[in-house]
């Protein structure tokens, strides 16, 4: 294998001694810092149910994205179950359970419910046992219950086909890892000098830096970030999910992660683009918000409309966002019924004024909410 480079930060002379420009941070952390306090502000002013509902869906994205990062796809509506059984907020819709999800989702309320206990070497262990229920990653058995003993050789972060592999990174040797570990500890748990997001920010490359267990470090460096987040916040409900827009950004955050563990201490580029996530994740945060008092407004103004069920989960599909446009066809394939029964349903729903049809492409017509007609 070909190394990019021979030296990581680890093997820096002052590490881990991190510096950043502050001067260059406090603009984006003040920008940060409004949208968070108003979004907590809104929050605050919010009715339980709709804070329910915003928390469900921030911990839910955030099971399911991080796991994602990891090309590890997740059945959504198990999680949204596994989340709403866990947080007790709503009733499951269904009876199946997942081990390994239960698992992703308890280590991510784990991170934040309990955000002001102490991360322990114990805690950590506890919940990458929690991802990997089975003690294995995929097929392979991996090691559970302690930190990585590089018996198979260097931990390193590798891309590319077999014989003509490119090694991204390379962790520290496992016979560090003990003492490594403790001072990280020590520090998330001691009062420093960093600024709150800072703390976040530069915890979680720390922590992936190590890279102390045999798998599963990107999840739990993304949720001893949740952690911090929440202590910042002072708030134990997550809102807004960071995995859902690193995601969105994935490529840019494994190259950020790769240049920022080469060379020298300085970390500045790597929180100016971490606050960057954490401000378009509490934006993203807002727009759903919108979205939930939207929902609430127009079934509000439905509550003495008699409707059939197939009307309940068209109409609900339009609410949430529609894809596309609703034509008789798709209300049809939505609500699996005929093609007849469909139109009546749509008919009584325009003469109600719930619909409004829309622009028509030959002989379909399209229909939309009377707050999202859109131009023909």
């Amino acid at each position: 294998m070909k190394s990019c480079d021979d030296r990581y930060i680890w093997q820096a002379p002052d590490w881990p001694n991190w510096r950043f420009d502050l001067e260059v941070l406090v603009g984006p952390m003040a920008e940060v810092r409004r949208s968070l306090d108003l979004l907590l502000a809104r929050m605050t002013a919010a009715s339980p149910v709709q804070r329910d509902q915003l928390m469900l869906t921030a911990v839910a994205e955030e099971v399911v994205k991080t796991s994602e990062i990891e090309s590890e796809q997740l059945d959504v509506a198990l999680v949204r179950s596994s989340v709403a059984r866990q947080l007790g907020t709503e009733v499951s819709r269904t009876g199946r359970m997942d081990p390994h999800v239960d698992g992703v989702v308890k280590m991510v309320l784990d991170a934040s419910i309990r955000c002001t206990d102490a991360v322990s070497q114990e805690r950590l262990v506890g919940w990458q046992a929690a991802l990997f229920p089975l003690n294995r990653s995929f097929l392979a058995r991996i090691k559970i219950g302690d930190w990585r003993d590089d018996v198979a050789g260097p931990m390193q972060v590798v891309s590319g086909p077999v014989g003509r592999q490119r090694v991204h990174f390379e962790a520290p040797p496992a016979d560090r890892l003990a003492t490594e570990m403790r001072q990280l500890l020590d520090w998330l748990n001691s009062a420093s000098n960093e600024p709150p997001l800072i703390k976040a920010g530069i915890a979680h490359l720390w922590f992936v830096t190590l890279h102390p267990f045999e798998d599963g470090n990107g999840r739990v460096g993304r949720a001893i970030c949740d952690l911090l987040l929440a202590r910042a916040d002072n708030s134990p409900q997550r809102f807004y999910s960071l995995s859902a827009q690193i995601r969105r950004e994935r490529n840019a955050y494994y190259e950020l992660l790769e240049r920022s563990q080469k060379g020298s201490m300085d970390v500045t580029e790597w929180l100016i683009w971490f606050l960057d996530m954490v401000h378009r994740a509490v934006d993203q945060a807002h727009r759903t918000h919108d979205g939930i008092l939207t929902k609430a407004h127009f079934w509000q103004k439905c509550a003495d409309m008699p409707l059939n069920d197939r009307q309940v989960k068209v109409l609900n599909r339009l609410v949430d966002g529609f894809d596309g446009k609703l034509t008789c066809r798709k209300w049809a394939a939505i609500a699996k019924c005929s093609t007849v029964t469909a139109l009546s349903d749509i008919s009584d729903l325009v003469t109600r004024g719930l619909l409004l049809e829309s622009a028509t492409d030959g002989r379909s017509t399209s229909y939309v909410l009377p707050n999202k007609r859109q131009a023909d």
